[in-house]
């Protein structure tokens, strides 16, 4: 087997361990405090990385670029990830996750005049499909709670919340990713990979930062060592670590073959949920994270357009 695609099944298993890592910090420090925390962190090694390559980042030459790629990916889509994660199971969150080729293929058509095929169609048409199973389907009272500090009670009484917030919270972080990379596509020829993750990351840390030290007032940090392990986890792991793993992969077997292996990402986080924090999946939500990963499938691979090698390697480390 060709050594790329096992560094793309890493990479993805990487990224899924962030909505593990998310749901478990649910219940020991704010959404809005994990994500300033982790970004600032991730933006000072991806400048020590750039330093020591002597890669150049751009941070004055694309500020524009950059600004508006760290609001979008760094700040907005990981804080209402980080959200959603505190009333949603992480398995379901990943199956939400999913729907992103979808809106990527809509904001596309909108924004950079795409044709896709009529195969890509019947995929937006499966993913919403999907998205109206799954939403309908029943959070467990097992998966609301495990795994975090405390017990996660401030998750576990937020459960009832399910269906007004939580799946509409991680949609809208869905479509954020969306716009996140359609915007590095319409960057990619003025933008090297590496600039994009480390560019955005050093702004997007600058508000994730500040509204995360806003939202700790009156609020106490539960603090185990296994939390601590899952924000050094978010930080570097699935921050850093997988971009450098997805983009040897992508280096390996072209952008074309490596878009598809996004698709792992769901099926990542459902096994590591159901196995590190004990979480259950009802019928319902299977069949309807099975409709949108069909939907995503051939929304992604048969868009009629290969992806560009920009856009298959920018991941802000979900």
């Amino acid at each position: 087997m060709n050594r790329g695609f096992v560094y793309l099944a890493l990479a993805t298993l990487g990224w899924s361990g962030n909505y593990i890592a998310g749901r478990y910090l649910a219940g020991a420090m704010p959404a809005l405090f994990l994500n300033g925390v982790r970004w600032a962190i991730s933006a000072l090694i991806l400048l020590a990385i750039a330093r020591l390559t002597r890669r150049r980042v751009g941070l004055r030459r694309h500020a524009r670029e950059l600004v508006l790629l760290g609001l979008v990916g760094m700040f907005l889509f990981s804080s209402l990830t980080y959200i959603g994660l505190r009333t949603v199971p992480a398995s379901q969150a990943g199956l939400i996750s999913g729907t992103s080729p979808m809106f990527i293929l809509l904001l596309g058509v909108a924004a950079l005049r795409e044709r896709p095929g009529w195969t890509a169609w019947i995929g937006v048409l499966l993913s919403m499909a999907g998205v109206a199973i799954l939403m309908g389907a029943t959070a467990s009272p097992d998966g609301a709670a495990h795994g975090g500090p405390s017990g996660t009670a401030s998750a576990a009484s937020a459960a009832g919340d399910w269906f007004s917030q939580g799946p509409l919270v991680l949609l809208l972080a869905s479509f954020t990713w969306a716009l996140y990379t359609v915007l590095g596509k319409r960057w990619g020829g003025r933008l090297t990979p590496f600039e994009v993750t480390a560019g955005a990351a050093v702004y997007g840390a600058i508000p994730s930062l500040a509204f995360g030290l806003w939202s700790l007032r009156g609020q106490t940090l539960h603090m185990t060592p296994m939390a601590w392990v899952a924000l050094v986890y978010v930080s570097t792991v699935a921050s850093v670590a997988a971009y450098f793993v997805w983009t040897s992969g992508v280096e390996r077997v072209g952008a074309g073959r490596a878009a598809p292996w996004m698709n792992l990402l769901p099926v990542w986080s459902v096994v590591l949920g159901v196995l590190l924090l004990h979480e259950h999946l009802t019928v319902r939500a299977l069949i309807g994270g099975a409709v949108i990963l069909a939907g995503a499938l051939l929304t992604g691979v048969r868009s009629g357009k290969r992806p560009s090698a920009a856009a298959a390697s920018e991941r802000p480390g979900m």
